[in-house]
């Protein structure tokens, strides 16, 4: 739904409680996981992945590739927007957004990103 908030899904495993992320399937419920979160880990892709299975442009950009814990569900790997690579820093706020894998798409393939938390947001 394009006006709807944004989230990910996770599956919720029946039996344990263990939240998983993507929703893997048979034996879980899908749980939707908390749109903020702080930052784990962290690194910076400097160069333009094997193809397959990479599927982006030809020009390649780096970009930051983040761990998110996200309070009381999963830590998930989505790539890290809207900071410069200097700035990032574990333990920072951050909340979801998405980015296109490839910005000069017509119709661009969208991927899960996160960015900083506005200070005035927090």
């Amino acid at each position: 739904m394009p006006d709807a908030p944004l989230h990910l899904m996770g599956g919720r495993h029946r039996q344990s409680g263990r939240i998983t992320f993507p929703h893997p399937g048979d034996g879980f419920d899908a749980v939707a996981l908390p749109s903020r979160g702080t930052l784990w880990s962290y690194t910076v892709q400097r160069f333009r992945p094997k193809s397959p299975p990479y599927a982006g442009p030809e020009m390649f950009e780096p970009w930051a590739l983040a761990y998110v814990e996200l309070p009381g569900a999963v830590i998930v790997e989505a790539r890290l927007v809207e900071v410069e690579f200097d700035a990032i820093s574990i333990g920072m706020a951050l909340e979801l957004t998405k980015v296109a894998l490839d910005p000069a798409a017509s119709a661009p393939v969208w991927l899960p990103a996160f960015r900083p938390v506005a200070e005035d947001a927090q």
